[in-house]
């Protein structure tokens, strides 16, 4: 097997033989993949066709979050029943694109409740870089929709043989990720267009177990129980928020269709929804999209003149902090859409477009703030094949 696709793979791996030749298919698999990946042609018809199931994958996202909660809750409670006696010192949260804004959405949840330090990491650094300091007191948990991302399962296989525990959450039972990990959690949600509700849901997932690991702990059972009754009620919102803001969204969109970069910034949680806002945009269309983290964006000149930019500020304390990137956005002429909390005036003075969303706790409002910047990525890419076909008319 060839050392040079991967450390994991060289002779002084830590993996048996049985798992490196699994890490080599993945990255024979990986590789046939990557072939397959739409182009940027601005009329790529396998790109219109993941960029319309996109659509109706958000349409459904609700729904996913419902049946991924019912399923899973049961397996939830049983890895918190194990792990709630392991004596965790450690949670690693790891995952590749989507997957990782994923964990850090969840981080907040966590810290909170349970009191250990958690750490969102990207996969490739966490196998290869970071994973030397592991034992039985961390808990590794990894998210991968196929369950075959290879560094994903690079980072199950390399937590585990250096003794960690490790909890997997993927869309596919049975496979590579499901099989090697110590616990897996389900999600039901469906993945043909570009990664919507297959990250939704996998942050509900992730958050239910959260709770139950805390419950199970004995730690804030108040709190836990106010947090549960609103992550019930989450689909419910979510289904009413994307009714209520896809008329607003789509004239952005259609008003912004002409630009080539789209910058998306939040703090804490938050930062999770500029990198799911960024992520889709590329997917979607052949542009550029960056996500910043908030306090990074007053670091350097982040935006120019007429870039949109889509600044996530629910309520929390990066409030404050977001109302002087919108004062700093407009001053350098960019356009800026807020995404607040009802109720939040801070950002008004300062940004052309306000959108509103209900009030729900900030360890849980990614599920909500998520929403508008996925139904824009999706608006600014029908825009853009629409505009495509008449040029080419």
């Amino acid at each position: 097997m060839p050392s040079d696709l991967t450390p994991l793979l060289a002779v002084d791996s830590p993996l048996d033989d049985a798992r490196r030749a699994l890490v080599n298919d993945l990255f024979a698999r990986e590789q046939r993949l990557m072939d397959a990946l739409p182009t940027d042609d601005p009329r790529d018809a396998k790109r219109r066709k993941r960029v319309e199931l996109t659509r109706t994958e958000i349409a459904g996202q609700p729904q996913a979050v419902r049946d991924t909660l019912a399923a899973g809750r049961e397996p939830s409670r049983r890895a918190a029943k194990e792990l709630a006696t392991a004596g965790l010192k450690r949670i690693v949260m790891t995952g590749c694109g989507d997957s990782l804004a994923v964990m850090i959405a969840a981080r907040q949840l966590f810290e909170d409740l349970i009191g250990i330090p958690c750490e969102p990491i990207q996969a490739l650094d966490f196998a290869y870089y970071a994973s030397a300091t592991l034992g039985p007191d961390a808990l590794v948990i990894t998210l991968s929709s196929s369950g075959t991302t290879t560094r994903t399962v690079e980072a199950a296989l390399i937590a585990k043989a250096q003794g960690a525990r490790t909890l997997a959450l993927s869309n596919t039972p049975g496979s590579a990720l499901m099989v090697e990990s110590d616990h897996g959690l389900p999600v039901l949600a469906e993945r043909k267009g570009w990664p919507t509700q297959a990250s939704t849901a996998a942050l509900a997932m992730l958050l239910q177990f959260g709770l139950d690991l805390a419950a199970t702990m004995g730690r804030h059972p108040e709190r836990v129980e106010r947090l549960q009754a609103d992550l019930d009620a989450m689909p419910d919102r979510m289904a009413a928020l994307t009714e209520a803001c896809e008329g607003t969204v789509a004239d952005l969109a259609r008003r912004a269709a002409s630009r080539s970069i789209f910058l998306f910034a939040g703090g804490g949680p938050s930062f999770a929804t500029a990198l799911f806002g960024a992520a889709k945009v590329k997917e979607c269309s052949p542009d550029h999209a960056i996500a910043i983290p908030l306090e990074e964006f007053h670091h350097y000149n982040s935006q120019k003149s007429g870039d949109p930019l889509w600044l996530i500020a629910p309520d929390g304390p990066s409030v404050a902090r977001a109302r002087d990137t919108a004062f700093e956005g407009t001053r350098w002429g960019g356009e800026v859409i807020a995404v607040v909390t009802e109720g939040e005036v801070a950002l008004d003075a300062h940004a052309g477009t306000v959108l509103r969303l209900p009030a729900v706790p900030e360890p849980l409002s990614v599920l909500l703030t998520s929403v508008p910047v996925q139904l824009f990525a999706y608006h600014l890419a029908m825009a853009k094949f629409a505009a495509a076909d008449a040029a080419e008319a």
